[in-house]
């Protein structure tokens, strides 16, 4: 397109609405940028207030330039003198806005690409908001896409029309992504920036590991379990709270399913190198909080409620239990009850009488793992 032609233009706004499955009035708006953005490149100057309107019927444009009318004028191409407002409109008085007509038929070479830049790139940003827009009640669901590019920062990942983005903080440390491979993805945001919105997904969150839950265990659904917290290193460990409404309904043997069904079909989705530990919550601080830090054995709990802080002492073997690799049962725990937990060692006392429900769980946490080893 060498120099750019109204008429062409006001042909193809139909097409273009058509063919980008947009509303003709945005088409229409983007190309009136278009042609102020060419007008101001061919006969205006940069920071000139320029709008243009089309007509479609007659395939003609016309280009409003609009100046304040002041006193003395400090610069033409925004300010207008009040003899010469008059001319444009008779009343015309000082601090008043004038837009002056201009007929537009054709453009410089130089303008017509900037206006064609103008309008792809506007009509990409146009396309991208009502792709987007599909998306914005799917935000906190979980959707399959297909991995597009890895790149060193974000994995893309296409989901149907749209494309959306993995960043690192929301990945799985660890996991490998392949080209062309499907996965699952959490929709978690929409964000909008200078570059146009963004899709931004997750397999890191919490969430993630929740709506992976929810599909495989039905009780929730019916509301007889629930998870009361969650606390994720993704790719390294999970820990679950859950509790039970209904009574004589085991929470944990609920999420862990027979033989650790239920559990295993969850790590199948996030990777084998994620443990996931499921507790009971209790409502009793003390209680969650031992329950918090299994399969480490608590020897006593001195809670600060002010502080939201708790010591708790273990006996020297069980020390590294507690605190985990590099910190992370703790702090998981730690995160999990929403109490900062300092692990202490305690001088074996008596035994202290062992909970019988503790170890039904770690029987059955046993049970899970011996049946996830074989």
């Amino acid at each position: 397109m060498e120099d750019l032609n109204i008429k062409q233009l006001t042909l193809a706004v139909r097409t273009i609405a058509e063919e980008k499955n947009l509303p003709e009035e945005t088409v229409m708006s983007v190309i009136e940028q278009a042609i102020a953005a060419a007008w101001r490149r061919d006969n205006g100057e940069r920071d000139q207030e320029v709008r243009a309107e089309l007509n479609i019927n007659d395939g003609t444009a016309k280009v409003f330039v609009a100046r304040e009318v002041v006193e003395t004028v400090g610069s033409d191409a925004v300010e207008i003198s009040l003899e010469d407002a008059k001319k444009v409109k008779k009343d015309a008085v000082i601090g008043d806005i004038i837009e002056e007509g201009h007929e537009v038929t054709s453009f410089g070479r130089v303008a017509a690409q900037t206006a064609k830049q103008v309008v792809l790139q506007r009509l990409r940003e146009a396309e991208r908001e009502v792709v987007l827009a599909e998306y914005e009640d799917k935000i906190g669901t979980v959707v399959t896409g297909v991995v597009q590019r890895v790149e060193p920062r974000v994995i893309r990942v296409e989901l149907g029309k749209a494309t959306g983005i993995i960043p690192q903080s929301e990945q799985i440390q660890g996991e490998y992504y392949s080209i062309g491979s499907r996965i699952k993805v959490y929709i978690k945001d929409i964000e909008r920036d200078n570059r146009g919105p963004q899709l931004i997904l997750s397999r890191g969150n919490e969430a993630f590991v929740e709506y992976l839950f929810r599909q495989e265990v039905p009780e929730m659904e019916t509301g007889a379990v629930e998870i009361k917290a969650i606390a994720r290193e993704a790719g390294r460990r999970t820990k679950l709270a859950v509790v039970s409404t209904v009574p004589g309904v085991d929470p944990v043997g609920t999420f862990v399913g027979g033989h650790g069904t239920r559990v295993q079909a969850v790590m199948n989705e996030i990777g084998d190198q994620e443990k996931i530990d499921i507790i009971t919550y209790d409502e009793d601080t003390e209680q969650f909080i031992r329950n918090a830090l299994s399969p480490a054995e608590v020897a006593k709990v001195e809670i600060d409620e002010k502080d939201k802080h708790a010591k708790v002492f273990v006996t020297e073997d069980q020390q590294s239990i507690a605190i985990g690799r590099g910190g992370q049962n703790v702090r998981l725990a730690s995160r999990l009850t929403g109490y900062e937990l300092d692990i202490e060692t305690a001088q074996p006392e008596k035994p202290a009488e062992p909970k019988p429900k503790k170890n039904i769980e770690d029987s059955l946490m046993s049970a899970v793992d011996e049946a996830t080893e074989e």
